[in-house]
């Protein structure tokens, strides 16, 4: 099976880290989590708008995961003004699956407080930073509501996919 590239974007608490580490076990080895947040917080220190080298970096891994073999599962916020073209740029070279994860303001909150994140930030900067269908051009991209369960959202991207086989 040629790699795949997975981007599951959406706000803060959507679920998408949840999302992409339950689609890691189903499938087993050879897939790549590349997590946004930690590519800019704890590689790079860096701070939003991504000025430096984020972009850049979360790209460069991507490339790297699928050119050794490896899915590659992209979790992240992912702004469109900001990545929109990176992920554009993606979505032409590989076999790429969109999916956004889409939960109303409230929810995100209430889910944030769970996390152990909650203390990193509250939720004033939720509110501040939560863009309302925040949805790329192109690729088009499979919208997942807040009713979906998390086994749900992980059996409908494996299905989506292909790699529910392992």
């Amino acid at each position: 099976m040629d790699p795949r590239l997975i981007v599951v974007r959406g706000n803060s608490g959507a679920g998408k880290s949840s999302v992409a580490q339950a689609i890691r076990r189903a499938h087993g080895p050879g897939v790549a989590w590349i997590e946004q947040d930690y590519v800019r917080r704890i590689l790079l220190n860096e701070l939003e708008p991504p000025e430096l080298g984020n972009v850049a970096l979360v790209e460069q891994i991507t490339r790297t995961a699928i050119g050794q073999r490896y899915h590659a599962v992209l979790d992240g916020v992912f702004h469109t003004v900001w990545y929109g073209e990176m992920l554009a740029r993606l979505a032409r070279e590989y076999d790429a699956y969109f999916f956004h994860l889409e939960v109303p303001l409230e929810e995100t909150i209430r889910r944030h407080g769970t996390r152990e994140k909650a203390k990193l930030f509250p939720a004033d900067d939720l509110r501040a930073w939560y863009r309302e269908r925040d949805l790329l051009a192109d690729p088009v991209e499979t919208v997942i509501d807040h009713t979906s369960s998390l086994d749900e959202t992980v059996r409908r991207i494996l299905g989506a996919t292909g790699l529910g086989a392992g």
